[in-house]
């Protein structure tokens, strides 16, 4: 297991700027890796599942605190049905072979989205995962399955009216902060960077709530060909960024 603070402590004594706390990461391009070698849209499914094996690895490693991985986006399900098939047959096995993997590294699997459209014997396994890594602190790997930002802003809208109907919560109570404790995962600080891959620069419905001041990083690398040697060099043009947060430094 590894020390976050170790981490930070050797990389600030190595010159090297503090990696983020949070990172958000779009998976794009599976499709296009796999058309560019004439194999099957699933061929790039599969080598993207050893991608996100190599980036939580070394996200641990280096000490990022939290990762978020744009799985499966809501609007993934009108993809054509043998495709959406594979993709849920992927997930099945990388929770089947990686739950004591992710166990081991003191990674804990968190998991946001409409889980009700997902089958239940997928929701069964991200349940036991989840319930078997909820100790684990070296990480905490957060997967958006079924994800669309702006379901979860109106799911927390209609949470907080559903508050104020039954007398439980004031109108005037209703701030960022109640809103944001309304979302699916409260606890988890917004991301401080996102990667999206594949050279496609939009945010495609993903945290909408949560990017409000997060720094973008847009590569042209197809997310299977993503490796350890990618995400330092986004972790690096992350460090060379000033944040301001909206104020006027000198």
């Amino acid at each position: 297991m590894v020390d976050r603070s170790e981490a930070q402590t050797a990389r600030a004594q190595n010159g090297l700027p503090p990696v983020p706390r949070h990172v958000a990461i779009i998976m794009d391009g599976n499709g296009r890796w796999a058309k560019a070698r004439h194999l099957p849209r699933a061929a790039g499914h599969r080598k993207g599942v050893e991608a996100v094996r190599e980036v939580v690895r070394v996200a641990g490693e280096i000490g990022v605190s939290y990762l978020t991985l744009f799985g499966f986006s809501s609007e993934n399900w009108k993809r054509p049905e043998t495709e959406v098939r594979d993709l849920m047959g992927l997930l099945r096995l990388y929770l089947r072979r990686e739950a004591r993997e992710l166990h081991g590294q003191g990674v804990r699997l968190r998991v946001i989205g409409d889980r009700a459209r997902l089958a239940a014997d997928i929701r069964e396994q991200l349940a036991e995962v989840e319930a078997l890594t909820a100790a684990n602190t070296a990480l905490t790997l957060v997967i958006a399955l079924s994800y669309g930002g702006r379901a979860e802003i109106v799911e927390a809208a209609r949470r907080l009216a559903a508050e104020v109907r039954d007398g439980a919560l004031a109108p005037e109570a209703i701030d960022e902060a109640a809103f944001s404790a309304r979302l699916f995962a409260p606890d988890i600080p917004d991301p401080d960077l996102l990667i999206r891959t594949s050279g496609e620069q939009r945010i495609s419905n993903f945290l909408l709530w949560q990017l409000a001041y997060t720094e973008f990083v847009f590569v042209e690398t197809l997310w299977p060909d993503f490796d350890r040697a990618a995400l330092l060099a986004a972790l690096g043009e992350y460090g060379r960024r000033e944040r301001r947060y909206g104020a006027i430094t000198a």
